[in-house]
């Protein structure tokens, strides 16, 4: 039996050790996890070892087998084929021992949530210890201020009726003292029980999950022992092989094998010549010498220079008369020159009897003239001209394609780097000009999303960035490129500026039951779009602030209250409308909740050895279609029920070390703030933005009319809020000379861009919100090519999302709920 060690040091002046005790049961689920990813691991890095070792023994198998050497390559493939054979069966064992930790993984959760729901009236008996205990001190402190005032009246010479005042109070103030150290005595023999018995199990529980590791550690040890015994005879097997090939036994092995015979020589005497004999055999022979083409040839001055024509002809040693008389006339025999090189015939090109001409062996002449190289005749048709009567119009498939691209891109923040500081979390944002500055200074008639093209910004396909200190989030590789469109459209006739109100407004969209949202791509990691902290900080005093808050008070080591926190909810909603069209309306929500502690905590966090757990409740998480935590400082509960909510708490020691590491970069900040989730919000296409739009083009060869409808959709933020510096930014081409506009317009003649600057978009606007932007272009080189436009806009107090969050436990408050959205790639076409 082990000693009780939960029970004996896990109590303490804040009673947190329940606290700490329960996400510590929970650490072990995490632990078990782990330690399945660790075994995966090595079973991956065995099986490609045993896969390379496969592959280099069949590789031995066709090394060269000649020479004496050769019968050792068989050595190296068998004993390579057997580690191969021992690591992959190191691998079928490790597979094994995986199902058996993936099972004791399920089983572990169902344990710690049959554990969870048996611990609930401890949890509510540490919750009522801890607001006794924090009534009991206040009302202390109240007990003696009222006793000391009394005294001080006393010595003051107060009159009667004063001190009976000041006396009544003190007696108030003594018995609700008196009441509440009664209560807290009977909720410490409550909370002691309890605790003793819920410090007992988390014990058993931990034992419990410390040997099952053990054990596994264990069937994992003994599996790599074994391959490590079955390696160590290969290589013995190895060795023996090797001594017991030696250099005698291989190439005696060589002699038998490729021995060309025993039997020498004989010997050879001398034998008298017989002339007749020796003249009739030996006949005069030309040696046709052999010549490489294309390089000068030596003169062989063995050649016997002849031109007789034997009279009698042999074959293949035959009899003379066996194949009959040859005429030599017509034979077919080659002609040679006095040096007795064969004279190559003329022939034609194009003659099928030579057909392998080029290829022959025939002599050449003396001259330093080389083979022509082959000639190949290479036609290259010219490119057709691009008239745009062969493009075609990108379908909705391809738009879902383009918008569903949009990611967040991944950034150290995620990861929570220990060395990196507050400011450095937000210096990308702050380095340039704060979102509010930069629609002061007009500085969106310099922003091109749509690429410097002069054809307008559909027809460039190119975009930029999302401008840098906008709250939402950064897109990298996600940008909305706008379908490719017909250079060549058919041309509308000329028309005055209202002429293009006959076109009605199919603009409420319809709410159809069940309607599919847009595909959408997976969310990634990205760095936080806002500094809690900076100008745009959480601050009560210069930001509008959603729900009630306390302010930002100071933090001290003596102070007993909930040490307070901030938190803030930063969306972007990403959309391209097409047309007047509902259902074509491509849309996407992405998000971060960021926490922000004042740098008072930081003291109070050293100095506790184990602080309480910060943890929090995720609501109306069922409208998330992804969550993304940070990793290194954020655990969530996996056994939740609940669909409509989830629960995390922080990694402590990870938070203190990381605020610790902030506060020596920088000292004199007042907040720090860390970057704790992302995530991505469902969307039902056009009911999800909460500004619709729709564009009409009327393009003639002298005037382009241009109208925009817009309308306010409270329905898409919770709660509704007004849609502040909303800007409209429209590129025409065809060469304008002159702008007429309603409402006023700025027309750009350097970048071809009018912009429309609006006042608050809300439902107490004119007609609740719903408006409309006309313009009319004179034209000098028209007709203008339909563009697309792009929309920004800001919120602050409301989210798309609908998330919140609640704080759970004891030991902090929310001194802050700060929520805000603000437009991403929000563009629109006709």
């Amino acid at each position: 039996m082990i000693t009780p060690y939960f029970l004996e040091n896990f109590w303490g002046e804040k009673n947190n050790g329940f606290d700490v005790l329960y996400h510590n049961m929970k650490h072990g689920q995490i632990s078990s996890k782990e330690l399945s990813d660790f075994i995966r691991e090595r079973a991956t890095i065995e099986e490609t070892y045993s896969r390379s070792m496969t592959k280099l023994a069949k590789s031995a198998s066709n090394f060269s087998q000649l020479g004496t050497f050769a019968p050792v390559w068989d050595v190296f493939k068998v004993s390579t084929e057997k580690l191969a054979a021992c690591h992959m069966e190191l691998v079928r064992k490790l597979q094994e021992l995986i199902k058996e930790v993936q099972k004791y993984v399920d089983e572990q959760a169902k344990a710690h949530k049959k554990t969870k729901e048996e611990v609930a009236s401890t949890l509510e008996t540490v919750q009522n210890i801890q607001s006794v205990s924090q009534a009991l001190q206040k009302s202390k402190e109240n007990y003696n201020s009222k006793t000391v005032e009394l005294e001080r009246m006393r010595k003051e010479g107060a009159t009667q009726r004063d001190l009976d005042k000041a006396g009544v109070k003190v007696k108030k103030a003594t018995e609700v003292y008196k009441s509440y150290v009664e209560k807290y005595a009977s909720t410490k023999t409550e909370f002691e029980q309890k605790m003793a018995e819920t410090a007992q199990k988390f014990q058993d529980i931990e034992e419990s999950h410390i040997q099952h590791m053990k054990e596994i550690i264990q069937s994992y040890s003994c599996s790599v022992e074994d391959t490590h015994k079955q390696i160590i005879e290969v290589h013995k097997e190895f060795v023996n092989n090797m001594e017991n090939t030696s250099a005698a036994g291989l190439i005696q092995k060589l002699a038998e094998s490729k021995g060309t015979g025993k039997e020498r020589p004989g010997p050879i005497e001398f034998e008298e010549c017989n002339v007749s004999v020796a003249t009739e055999g030996a006949k005069p022979r030309k040696r046709k010498p052999f010549t490489i083409p294309g390089r000068r040839k030596d003169k062989d001055t063995d050649s016997t220079e002849s031109t007789e024509v034997e009279a009698t002809n042999t074959a293949n040693g035959a009899p003379p008369d066996f194949y009959g008389a040859i005429d030599i006339q017509n034979a077919n025999v080659p002609q040679v020159d006095e040096e007795g090189f064969c004279i190559r015939p003329e022939v034609n090109e194009n003659d099928i009897l030579y057909p392998n001409l080029d290829n022959s062996f025939y002599s050449s002449s003396d001259s330093e003239e080389e083979d022509e190289r082959r000639k190949f005749h290479v036609e290259i048709k010219p490119v057709q001209p691009n008239n745009g009567t062969h493009q075609h119009k990108a379908t909705i498939d391809e738009l879902k394609a383009s918008i569903g691209n949009i990611t967040l891109s991944p950034s150290a923040t995620v990861h929570m780097r220990r060395n990196q500081s507050s400011d450095e979390l937000g210096r990308s944002r702050t380095q340039q000009p704060s979102y509010n500055d930069r629609l002061a200074n007009n500085d969106l008639l310099s922003l091109d999303p749509f690429g410097p093209g002069a054809g307008g910004a559909a027809s460039s396909g190119s975009s930029s960035a999302v401008p840098p200190n906008r709250p939402s989030t950064p897109l990298g590789t996600g940008t909305i490129v706008p379908p490719p469109r017909p250079s060549s459209r058919p041309k509308l006739p000329a028309g005055k500026l209202t002429g293009i109100n006959e076109i009605g407004r199919p603009f409420s969209p319809p709410k159809v039951a069940n309607s599919s949202p847009p595909p959408t791509a997976p969310l990634a990691r990205a760095e936080s779009s806002s500094s809690l902290s900076s100008n745009t900080s959480l601050s009560a005093s210069n930001t509008p602030t959603v729900g009630t808050s306390r302010g930002p008070s100071p933090v001290t080591l003596a102070s007993q209250d909930p040490l307070p926190i901030a938190v803030a909810f930063t969306e972007s909603v990403n959309a391209y409308f097409k047309g007047a069209d509902p259902s074509k309306c491509i849309v996407k929500i992405t998000g971060d909740m960021t926490l922000s502690f004042p740098s008072g905590i930081i003291k109070i966090f050293m100095s506790s050895p184990s602080p309480a757990v910060l943890s929090f409740k995720l609501r109306n998480t069922s409208k998330l279609e992804q969550i993304l935590p940070n990793q290194h400082l954020l655990h969530s509960d996996s056994s939740q029920s609940d669909t409509n909510t989830k629960d995390f708490w922080l990694n402590m020691p990870a938070l203190t070390a990381y605020l610790r590491k902030c506060s020596e970069q920088n000292p004199a900040s007042s907040y720090y703030n860390v970057d704790v989730l992302k995530y991505q919000a469902c969307s039902n296409g056009i009911q999800s933005t909460p500004l619709n739009l729709a564009v009409y083009w009327k393009c003639g060869s002298s005037t382009t009319d241009l109208r925009i409808d817009y309308r306010y959709n409270p329905e898409a933020m919770q709660p509704p809020g007004p849609l502040t510096s909303v800007q409209v930014l429209v590129p025409v081409n065809g060469g304008v000379t002159n702008m007429q506009s309603l409402p006023n317009a700025i027309w750009n003649a350097e970048q071809n861009k009018s912009l429309w600057k609006l006042n608050d978009i809300s439902e107490k606007s004119e007609n609740e919100g719903s408006g409309s932007l006309r313009a009319k272009f004179e034209l000098s080189d028209g007709p203008s090519v339909p563009a697309t436009l792009a929309v920004q806009f800001f919120n602050e107090g409301s989210t798309l999302s609908g998330v919140d969050m609640d704080l759970v436990g004891s030991g902090y408050r929310l001194s802050l709920n700060k929520k805000r959205f603000a437009s991403g790639r929000y563009m629109a076409d006709c």
